[in-house]
């Protein structure tokens, strides 16, 4: 075989023109004093020195490393926006896109302790060019960044100049599964300040759906309808917090029962119904997850409120075994006790008993809800998933039940609906708080809902 022939280097030309001697001194000079205004420290700032110390107690006198993140290309010469790692942001408070290459490292600090340290790039130095000339780091191209007094004002951490001098190596949240566990395991229960961030964009969100009915009249003339809706419920993220929490699913008709369905590319159809799986992501990185299904005639027909009805009774029941000291999984098995009973009694299943019922229902009713849309994902079985319920913990309770549209085991009016209902709570003491509660969910609430935001559209 013939030793691939390697030309010479290929002279790629750039979109920028050369910068004369001249320019760069004129760059270089008169600009004024620009310090970031006011108070700079986080409102969380107060809370993250417990946290690093809670870390700090599992790993006596090992150095923890907890990277932000680096930029991920797209395509060519595209970055994704950037998301700082959910851990750095628990234990830092830092939130922003400008946190890209940033790491706190754990430093040991005597037997028992830990100092933390960020390693951050700091502001762009007027002199050298990077300010105006780097496309990826310079001020003029992506904004400006703290200087390192302004970043240990925001945190209350000593700060090191990323640039000059690399993070020293240690145990990583990305490389070590025990540290990114016992991370996870710290974040389960939430504590008051993030509940009500949580709460924040429950809140948004609950906006967000009422914009979606109010655009469905456009939406169902779209060709691409879950585009539409899509869109709209983006625009909400986006105008009050960082974004989406996660992908939004608008899945109409048969596309319901894809679980998943990201694509939002189908037409909207007046007689079937529209899965709407979405969330609002706060500032502060904390995110909703909140599912409703809407009959997009504004009235559900007599087969999906048939379907609609057993999906909310089991999402009562799974609601009502959610208090501290439950099994992770109780919430589930009330859930899919009242599905497996609904089934049978239909017909569809010849008895309740066993896990047949997983074949129109798939997966799981739940799960934690935080910084991350599946929450502590992480965390050690016994401490999650095969744990108990702890006050302060906030998850999802989702049953669904998705016939597909090729099921031969269904009658034909029952193929090609998808039916998902969740709702966000938080773990209280006496059991738990429904924090989406302001969207309806009982078939005549949902319809008069949407007539009213239809209405007053009009």
């Amino acid at each position: 075989m013939a030793t691939p022939r390697i030309g010479k280097p290929l002279n790629i030309g750039s979109h920028d023109l050369p910068v004369s001697a001249e320019l760069d001194d004129l760059m270089a000079r008169d600009w004024a004093p620009s310090p970031l205004p006011g108070d700079l420290a986080l409102p969380v700032a107060s809370r993250t020195p417990a946290r690093r110390a809670r870390l700090s107690a599992r790993f006596p006198g090992e150095r923890i490393v907890v990277s932000a993140g680096e930029l991920r290309t797209r395509n060519a010469d595209c970055d994704h926006r950037f998301r700082p790692h959910s851990a750095y942001t628990w234990l830092t408070g830092l939130s922003g896109e400008d946190q890209v290459g940033h790491v706190l490292v754990l430093e040991p600090d005597g037997p028992a302790g830990h100092e933390a340290v960020l390693y951050v790039r700091p502001r762009s130095p007027r002199v050298g060019g990077e300010f105006y000339r780097d496309r990826r780091h310079g001020e003029f191209w992506v904004g400006r960044r703290p200087e390192l007094e302004e970043v240990e004002r925001m945190t209350g951490v000593r700060c090191v100049d990323a640039a000059a001098q690399q993070p020293p190596p240690g145990r990583s949240v990305t490389a070590d599964p025990e540290v990114a566990a016992a991370i996870s395991e710290l974040r389960l229960v939430k504590d008051a300040w993030e509940v009500a961030e949580l709460q924040s964009a429950v809140d948004h969100t609950v906006a967000g759906f009422e914009d979606v009915v109010r655009a469905l009249p456009t939406a169902l003339a779209h060709p691409r309808g879950e585009r539409w809706i899509e869109g709209v419920f983006g625009l909400r993220a986006r105008a009050e917090g960082n974004g989406t929490g996660y992908e939004t699913i608008a899945a109409s008709g048969a596309h319901a029962c894809v679980l998943h369905w990201i694509r939002n590319d189908g037409r909207l159809d007046p007689s079937e119904l529209l899965l709407l799986d979405a969330g609002v992501e706060t500032d502060t990185l904390y995110t909703a997850d909140i599912t409703r299904t809407l009959p997009l005639s504004g009235r559900f027909s007599p087969v999906q409120r048939q379907v609609y009805e057993l999906v909310l009774a089991a999402q009562e029941a799974g609601m009502a075994a959610v208090k501290p000291g439950a099994a992770f999984r109780d919430f589930h098995r009330a859930a899919m006790r009242v599905i497996a009973e609904g089934l049978a009694d239909w017909g569809v299943l010849p008895h309740a008993e066993g896990d047949l019922h997983r074949r129109y229902t798939l997966c799981g009713s739940g799960h934690m809800l935080g910084l991350d849309v599946h929450d502590c994902a992480q965390a050690r079985a016994s401490a999650y998933t095969d744990g108990v319920l702890e006050e302060g913990q906030v998850l999802t309770v989702e049953p669904g039940l998705y016939f597909q549209p090729d099921d031969l085991t269904l009658p034909s009016e029952l193929r090609g609906v998808g039916v998902r209902i969740e709702d966000d709570l938080v773990v209280t003491t006496g059991g738990a708080r429904l924090m989406s509660g302001a969207l309806p969910r009982e078939v005549e609430e949902v319809e008069v809902w949407m007539g009213e935001l239809l209405e007053r559209r009009g």
